[in-house]
């Protein structure tokens, strides 16, 4: 089984991206096991690595150890949360110690409006690639939230999205790691 750091772009208690990012796990079940790595970091600053915060080495740990990273993130105003680039930062840093090279990683994310989180993705794989992280182009995943995407207990209620979402954990899971998906 695949170790697979998670990082969900939001803070909030009841993030539909949570949500969302609990019913990829159960989707990936058995393949993928899910590390979910806390986003309330401090703000990146250069001076943090006189002391580094113990949030931001834990979340350096994780992803070094992690065989691939899955960001699912909202689209804050047409762009990236400020946490996920936060995330981004912090792990890039102090220069010559960048955990995300050559790392796997997935995107997708979920929005109530009609383009999904389409914008948001389009700049971070940019940062990503900067980044020196390895992207999967394809399936991208833009997902519209409506209230009836995800039952009560956080499992995918439509059966074609069900099927399509476990595509692109699939390619995903390739991606990683040929031959196994």
């Amino acid at each position: 089984m695949l170790n697979i750091a998670v990082l969900v772009g939001s803070l909030r208690k009841e993030s539909i991206n949570k949500r969302y990012a609990h019913a990829l796990e159960k989707l990936a079940e058995g393949r993928l096991a899910f590390d979910y790595v806390n986003m309330d970091l401090p703000l990146y600053n250069e001076d943090l690595w006189a002391e580094p915060p113990a949030k931001v080495l834990l979340l350096k740990e994780k992803i070094a150890a992690a065989d691939g990273v899955l960001i699912v993130s909202p689209e804050y105003n047409r762009s990236m949360p400020a946490v996920t680039k936060n995330a981004l930062d912090g792990g890039s840093r102090p220069y010559g110690q960048n955990v995300w090279a050559d790392k796997p990683v997935a995107l997708t994310g979920a929005s109530p409006g009609s383009q999904g989180t389409a914008v948001m993705q389009s700049q971070v794989r940019s940062t990503l690639v900067i980044l020196g992280m390895r992207v999967l182009g394809a399936p991208e995943v833009y997902i519209s939230f409506k209230p009836d995407l995800l039952s009560d207990d956080d499992t995918v209620a439509n059966e074609g999205t069900a099927k399509f979402l476990t595509g692109f954990l699939d390619a995903f899971t390739h991606w990683i790691k040929p031959g196994m998906a």
